[in-house]
């Protein structure tokens, strides 16, 4: 009987962290350090023309590294996390057969998630007509239905995203099962280091109200008002983002003045990154990194270690 010849699994570098956290720039250092390309790993990034709303990287900064995955599609379609893993591979194994080293860059946990533990995602293709019907409804009761099919997603997914819960449901009557039993998980394709970048709760909130305040002045609104004028539907601004949603929604004569658009925009985004950090604790493997003025130091010795290491399989 022959020996099962051992194989190195590839490296793969994942920086990720709540919003406003400084994973791109971070994650933009330690792939000029280490000879890297970046995969984004961020589930509105992938769109065409949601640059400011999504603190998308610029185009100076994208000379620096090569960057993979950034504007790939229409934001009239959606695009489905099966679709994001399969590129995202093919990315990163591009990266590494140039002898560079991969990095994977966001803080979109189901996109995360699907790379790193390789998930056998269910390859159900978009349903128009169903999504359709289900746009119209109310979201209380998507929820609703979900609870009765999927509990199990029910208690896991973004409560607030009508996308996120209308493509669980659409996976559901499809197919007849519950979205969560079918996504498994497959053997690992890379081994993979994950860096987060922490910080305290009340600095954090700082940095994410200094950060509207300056898309604000970017041009936020204007970048809204524009990707209405191209045909986007309000209703899929809406679910592209607390940005494009409350904006939309102010457009549309829902708020009294902006002033009060943009607090309540603050408020929604701290609780929507309580949330990412809810799911960021339970995932043990993350290495994490105090934020402040030695984070690239910080991390540059995590990762220069990591890289000395090889997993055998």
């Amino acid at each position: 009987m022959t020996a099962q010849k051992e194989v190195a699994l590839p490296q793969l570098i994942v920086v990720l962290g709540p919003t406003a956290s400084g994973k791109s720039s971070l994650g933009i250092n330690l792939a000029q350090t280490f000879r890297g390309e970046i995969v984004s790993a961020d589930s509105r990034q992938v769109y065409r023309g949601l640059d400011i709303g999504t603190a998308k990287v610029t185009p100076e900064e994208q000379r620096l590294v090569p960057h993979h995955l950034l504007d790939v599609a229409d934001p009239r379609e959606i695009y489905t996390v099966a679709q994001f893993k399969q590129a995202a591979m093919e990315a990163i194994d591009g990266i590494i057969h140039r002898g560079l080293v991969p990095f994977l860059v966001g803080g979109s946990p189901h996109y995360i998630q699907a790379v790193v533990d390789n998930l056998d995602i269910p390859q159900v293709e978009p349903q128009p007509a169903l999504r359709a019907e289900l746009e119209q409804r109310p979201l209380p009761e998507l929820l609703a239905q979900l609870e009765e099919l999927d509990p199990q997603s029910a208690t896991t997914i973004d409560r607030n995203n009508p996308r996120r819960i209308i493509r669980a449901l659409e996976v559901c009557l499809i197919t007849g099962k519950p979205f969560s039993a079918q996504r498994r998980l497959a053997d690992p394709r890379y081994h993979s280091l994950l860096l987060g970048i922490h910080w305290p709760r009340e600095i954090l909130y700082q940095r994410i109200d200094e950060r509207v305040d300056i898309r604000m002045q970017q041009g936020m609104v204007d970048e809204v008002r524009k990707l209405l004028a191209e045909g986007v539907p309000a209703e899929r601004l809406d679910a592209m983002g607390l940005e494009y949603r409350f904006i939309s929604r102010l457009l549309q004569g829902q708020f009294t003045d902006q002033a009060e658009m943009v607090q309540r925009l603050k408020y929604a985004i701290h609780d929507f990154t309580r949330r990412q950090l809810t799911w960021f604790r339970k995932e043990k493997r993350i290495v994490w990194i105090e934020g402040g003025t030695d984070v690239e130091q910080q991390a540059r010795t995590i990762v220069s270690d990591f890289l000395k290491q090889r997993q055998i399989l």
